[in-house]
């Protein structure tokens, strides 16, 4: 591929390019959820076909009782939901009729999805345990050695949760919450072959991993992941490493995230997510968050920070408080931690996710690091000439989407849009007026026409889908992350026409010969 079409933030004066946000768990398969697989390659193609520069994804970590992607339960972890089948069955490692007959098309049943694929990996281990595959033994060995440093306690924390039934770790024995050293020892002993089978699937994870990002690049087209703020509250990371969390004697929070009262809730949103200790952070030189974004970018190639704002301000709020409406903003590391990171790393591939009350420090924290920031047109059509989600008060270092993952898609949104707003919409586009079968083509073509280097739009957007293809609705318990694509989805004829719109903006991605 050529440097101009693979390019990392901050974007150039006069880049220009294009890309659709699609989870990998979307993807269609036939083992109930999508995957890292062959399907994942036919994306790619379709991608590429069309001109698009790049892929965006949601959190590539272990999800927990709610499925969701930004409630991991390691910070450095692969999700070994999203191992194919069909590159086990390749590697031997697993036989056709290990796989069953399949699951039907439809949104993910994860109460099957889990339990099945949990049996294919203990599949893989028993094979690779008695002989198969001795190559993978080998370069398995290396991959445990090599990523110790989280890959063993994860490893444990994960086998401690299925002998205590997955019981919060807080519900564990105490001995084995305060991390004492006999204690860990006679787990590591008793559960050693169930150790053994999740580094395993960390290694099938990330190799397969790696296999679709070669791909990726050998077609032109670059990874975006995202990496959430805050961490589960029951994960590894806080069990690893409590101090770097502000929690009580007991390992218990004191404070938990979320945000303040706004126009959209009178009693704000309580995310529950324990909050950093960033004063024990910044004394180790930052270093489990910079290992954490350096583990992330093995897997894609930039990353979208989630609730950017933290890193100047977060919202505290007291344990146990009923509502967000008590908590208070407490200063986050701000540039130290972003120059620390900047030393580590070098160039910093993220995209800010500065979105909802953000104030000018957080602006200012963005530019002093040439972070692109996000833009989103849903937001755009209050009526005021200032809105900064309208194209016009764009400029050039800014990622904009149509709509994110927690947004309805444009079709549905405008079904559901004031009166005036709709008029809003039209005007902009100098337009008397239009349907809702128009509004996702029209939001379309006016992120792909605007200054911003790089536009994206969900697939659900190109494919004019309502309300049933909606990924997440924010403070709803459950029902989400469950949205899958159909097989006719991938069929060429939308992406023809999302080639047409990418060359006639001039955001055609050139690929190398």
């Amino acid at each position: 591929m050529t440097s101009q079409n693979y390019r990392m933030p901050p974007f150039p004066q006069g880049y220009r390019a294009s890309g659709l946000l699609l989870h990998v768990t979307s993807l269609p398969s036939r083992y109930g959820i999508g995957d890292l697989g062959p399907k994942a390659l036919t994306w790619i193609d379709r991608l590429a076909a069309a001109g698009q520069s790049c892929w965006q994804m949601l959190p590539l970590g272990p999800t927990g009782f709610d499925s969701s992607p930004y409630d991991p339960s390691s910070s450095f972890a692969f999700n070994d939901l999203l191992i194919s089948p069909d590159w086990l069955i390749e590697d031997g490692l697993v036989g056709v009729g290990d796989c069953g007959p399949g699951f039907p098309q439809g949104p993910i049943d994860y109460q099957a999805v889990i339990p099945y694929k949990n049996r294919l990996l203990e599949t893989a281990w028993a094979r690779l345990q008695v002989g198969e595959r001795p190559d993978l033994r080998a370069d398995y060995e290396r991959f445990r050695h090599e990523q110790a440093q989280w890959l063993e306690d994860y490893a444990l924390f994960r086998a401690l949760k299925v002998k205590f039934h997955e019981a919060f770790y807080l519900e564990w024995p105490d001995e084995l919450v305060r991390r004492e050293a006999v204690a860990l020892e006679r787990a590591r002993r008793e559960l050693n072959d169930k150790i053994g089978q999740v580094c395993f699937g960390q290694f099938l994870a990330f190799r397969q991993g790696q296999r679709l990002k070669d791909y990726a690049h050998l077609k032109g087209v670059w990874l975006i992941g995202d990496v959430p703020f805050y961490v589960s509250p029951d994960s590894s990371d806080v069990w690893a490493d409590p101090e770097i969390f502000l929690l009580d004697a007991h390992r218990r929070q004191r404070f938990v995230g979320g945000v303040p009262p706004d126009y959209f809730s009178a009693q704000g949103q309580l995310w529950g997510n324990p909050v950093y200790n960033w004063e024990a952070l910044r004394l180790t030189g930052y270093a489990w968050c910079i290992s954490r974004l350096r583990s992330l970018l093995v897997q894609v190639d930039a990353n979208r920070l989630d609730h950017f704002r933290g890193f100047v301000a977060a919202w505290h709020v007291p344990a146990g408080a009923p509502t967000a409406q008590n908590g208070k903003w407490v200063p986050g590391p701000g540039a130290d931690f972003f120059r620390a990171a900047e030393e580590e790393i070098g160039a910093l591939p993220f995209i800010a996710e500065d979105l909802g009350m953000i104030t000018p420090d957080v602006y200012a924290l963005r530019d002093q690091f040439h972070l692109p920031g996000m833009r989103v047109l849903q937001f755009a059509f209050d009526g005021h000439s200032d809105n900064p989600y309208l194209p016009h008060n764009y400029v050039h270092n800014t990622v904009v989407y149509t709509g994110t993952h927690d947004n309805p898609t444009t079709r549905a949104w405008y079904e559901d849009l004031p009166e005036d707003q709709r008029r809003n919409l039209w005007k902009c586009l100098e337009r008397p007026s239009g349907t809702s079968d128009e509004a996702a083509p029209a939001l379309m073509n006016l992120a792909w026409s605007s200054k911003a280097a790089l536009v994206i739009a969900p697939f659900q957007d190109l494919l004019n889908l309502g309300k049933e293809a909606r990924m997440n609705v924010p403070g709803r318990p459950d029902g989400n992350w469950r949205w899958r694509m159909t097989e006719s989805m991938l069929s060429e004829s939308s992406f023809e026409r999302l080639r047409d719109l990418t060359q006639n903006s001039s955001r055609l991605a050139v690929r190398s010969a």
